[in-house]
C-alpha cells in the first residue's frame, strides 16, 4: 500500500491553500489589529472568491488559526513517530490529539461552536488528524487494500480530538484521564483487529 494512498492534485492543493490561508491569518493577527476575510486573502496571494470557500466568516477563520499556532504540523508528528512499528505510531498519534485537545479544550470547544453556528454550506474543517494519518499510512507498508485504508483513517480520526472529548466528558461523564483510557482502548480494540 505504500505511497498509493496519499491523493494528488485537488485533495492536496485544497490542504496547501488552507495552510496558506492559517498561515496568513496568523501573521495578521501578530499585528493585534482587527482584520478581515479580505485582508486575509490578500495577506496569502489567493482571490476573495477562494477564502470564502473555505471560511464563511472571519471568526471561524481566527479560531482555528489561533487553534493552529498551538498545533504541532503533520511532518512534525510523522517525524516523531517514525521509529515505531504503525500500531504504536497510531497510537501515538491519537495521543498527541488528545493530549492537544485536554491542553485548548476551551479553545477547541469555541471553535466548535462557531463551526457549528456558521452557514451550513461551508462546514469546512482543518482535517489535520486525518492528514497525519494519511501521510503515515502514505510512509509505511500496510496490508490492506484502499478502501480499509481510507476507512481506518476516518474512524481513528473519530477516536481522537475534541469531538470525542464531547461525548465522553458530557454524555458519558468521564473526566480527561478516563476519556483517554477509553478512546484508546477503542483504538487499540481496532487497530487488533484490523491490523493482524
Amino acid at each position: 500500500m505504500k505511497g498509493k494512498y496519499l491523493g494528488t492534485g485537488r485533495k492536496v492543493q485544497k490542504l496547501k491553500t488552507r495552510d496558506r490561508i492559517l498561515q496568513s491569518a496568523q501573521i495578521l493577527l501578530g499585528s493585534k489589529k482587527v482584520i478581515t476575510l479580505e485582508d486575509v486573502a490578500k495577506q496569502a496571494n489567493i482571490s476573495r472568491a477562494t477564502i470564502y470557500r473555505y471560511y464563511s466568516n472571519i471568526d471561524i477563520l481566527t479560531a482555528e488559526a489561533v487553534l493552529d499556532l498551538n498545533t504541532k504540523s503533520s511532518e512534525e508528528i510523522i517525524e516523531e513517530v517514525k521509529d515505531l512499528d504503525l500500531k504504536e505510531a497510531i497510537i501515538a498519534i491519537q495521543e498527541y490529539y488528545n493530549n492537544l485537545t485536554i491542553d485548548h479544550e476551551a479553545g477547541f470547544r469555541k471553535y466548535m461552536s462557531v463551526v457549528l453556528n456558521a452557514d451550513q454550506s461551508k462546514k469546512i474543517r482543518g482535517a489535520r488528524r486525518k492528514k497525519t494519518l494519511v501521510m503515515l499510512f502514505n510512509a509505511r507498508e500496510i496490508n490492506l487494500n484502499a478502501v480499509e485504508v481510507e476507512r481506518l483513517a476516518n474512524f481513528a480520526t473519530v477516536l481522537m480530538g475534541i469531538e470525542p472529548f464531547v461525548t465522553t466528558k458530557d454524555v458519558c461523564h468521564l473526566n480527561n484521564k478516563q476519556s483517554k483510557e477509553v478512546l484508546k482502548w477503542g483504538l487499540e480494540k481496532i487497530l487488533d483487529t484490523t491490523l493482524k
